[in-house]
């Protein structure tokens, strides 16, 4: 088996897309199957052209314009695959995101692997809201397009397979689910994740915030819960990485903001490495998530997570086993009751932190989903 692997950016650079489409061709290749790389790609259009329909539609509609979806930009892609498929020997074209992939005509079935539709994307993500007429439809066209002509559509969440199967009208026998890996390079072992846990305090609960943008990931939910806590008598700790808190300063000693801190440098790798490591719970109360790869991560260092269930969320956090998925509206009493219980029998506590790293070994990381999706690929060769 031999993959044509298309990003539209260049997939070796674990920065893009926070390194998902670099560890999905790792995923891949460590199951023994050969890659050629296909991107980056070559943009068609300066940044200067775009931002002048952006301009165009925003001062006239006040509306937003999304290159992204273009057609004349996704068929300058497909123009670039089809030359660069006449000098590989693939059998298969796999695909990170469907983008690409839309107006390709191959002989090669084609695969992609996802996060979530447009239709799930829409009105969902702030940057996905009020956009413009053309936007909408070019957008909903290249899903449409590339569902159609793909061999095999896996999602990593159940949310995002069945908005492909309500709103597009996906074959259900092609779609599939296979959850994304945490992204690290080397997983902890049961031994040393035992020593993490039972290295946390007991008297004061840890909480980590780990997200770029405040609003979207919940951070005010997360504030008002360590905050709820303090003052209903168990200290709590509010640790803060990737984005600056909306909080009136000065902030409270609980709240520990340590700003962004870059996980393309192997010390930032392992600050936020020793970052989950303490903490007793990633809480990440999100208001629209694709997916949460930073769940897996925290779940394969032993910490639970505390999240809401929204988008993909829910297939990662599941029944108690490795955290706890919380209502949108669910009141903030919630979160501190489940917390307040889990320290008030603290062996309750090690035994979720356990069964959370059991969560990850089984279904959470990379070497899973690249045998899942290798058995996938393989009964379509058939």
């Amino acid at each position: 088996m031999k993959l044509a692997y298309v990003t539209e950016y260049d997939p070796l650079d674990i920065r893009q897309w926070s390194g998902t489409g670099y560890y999905i061709a790792r995923a891949l290749h460590q199951q023994s199957i050969e890659i050629d790389y296909l991107g980056p790609l070559q943009e068609p259009w300066s940044d200067r052209v775009v931002r002048k329909a952006k301009r165009h539609y925003y001062s006239l509609f006040h509306q937003k314009y999304l290159k992204d979806s273009e057609p004349l930009r996704l068929k300058h892609f497909a123009a670039q695959l089809q030359q660069k498929l006449s000098q590989t020997q693939a059998n298969l074209v796999f695909s990170a995101t469907v983008n690409p992939i839309a107006y390709l005509d191959c002989d090669q079935p084609i695969v992609f692997w996802a996060d979530a539709t447009f239709a799930g994307l829409l009105n969902f993500y702030p940057q996905y809201s009020n956009l413009c007429p053309e936007t909408l439809n070019n957008w909903h066209q290249m899903e449409s397009l590339a569902i159609q002509k793909s061999k095999l559509a896996i999602y990593s969440s159940d949310w995002a397979a069945q908005t492909a199967i309500d709103t597009y009208q996906a074959d259900p026998a092609k779609v599939k689910v296979v959850p994304f890996g945490a992204n690290l390079f080397n997983s902890p072992t049961l031994s040393e994740v035992k020593t993490l846990i039972e290295s946390r305090p007991t008297q004061v609960c840890k909480l980590l915030f780990l997200g770029v943008d405040w609003i979207r990931k919940g951070g005010d939910t997360a504030f008002r819960v360590a905050q709820t806590l303090n003052q209903a008598g168990l200290k709590t700790e509010l640790t803060i990485v990737g984005c600056t808190p909306d909080l009136p300063t000065p902030l409270p000693d609980f709240v520990k903001p340590l700003g962004f801190i870059s996980k393309a440098t192997p010390k930032g790798q392992q600050q936020l490495h020793r970052l989950i490591a303490e903490s007793h719970f990633l809480i990440l109360p999100s208001r629209a998530e694709c997916y949460g790869i930073v769940l897996c991560e925290a779940n394969a260092l032993g910490v639970p997570c505390l999240a809401t269930d929204v988008g993909g969320i829910p297939t990662i956090i599941r029944g108690d086993r490795n955290g706890k998925c919380f209502s949108q509206t669910a009141p903030i009493e919630d979160y501190c009751d489940y917390i307040t219980q889990l320290f008030t029998h603290y062996s309750d506590y090690r035994t979720l932190a356990l069964s959370s790293f059991d969560a990850y070994q089984s279904r959470l990381n990379w070497q899973v989903a690249g045998q899942t999706v290798k058995q996938l690929l393989k009964d379509i060769e058939r």
